[in-house]
């Protein structure tokens, strides 16, 4: 009997353990953890060594309008567009301000 009225209990801890560590905020993920897939396609800190566009030079404002744009679907891209649907405002921000302080 004693080990029914603890199952509740357990179960709520759980939901609560759960829940607490599934709402990480944005402002809690750092910007290189953020920019990590860019570097994937665009290069080392942003520096692209091949065909795709280096963004290492791009301002925080143009970056952050660029990837504002792709997420709206208002600029045509064949995969840009799926990324940038997966970030929020402020990460977009925390993006854009990551590129545009690295050493150009």
């Amino acid at each position: 009997m004693q080990r029914i009225r603890r199952l509740p209990m357990f179960a709520l801890g759980m939901l609560l353990l759960v829940a607490g560590t599934t709402a990480l905020r944005a402002a809690d993920v750092a910007p290189t953890v953020l920019a990590m897939p860019c570097t994937g396609c665009h290069g080392p800190d942003g520096a692209s060594p091949g065909a795709m566009p280096s963004i290492a030079k791009t301002s925080a404002a143009d970056m952050t309008a660029k990837l504002k744009a792709f997420r709206a679907g208002t600029v045509e891209a064949t995969v840009m567009t799926r990324i940038a649907k997966g970030y929020t405002d402020v990460e977009i921000d925390s993006i854009g301000q990551y590129f545009a302080a690295l050493p150009h």
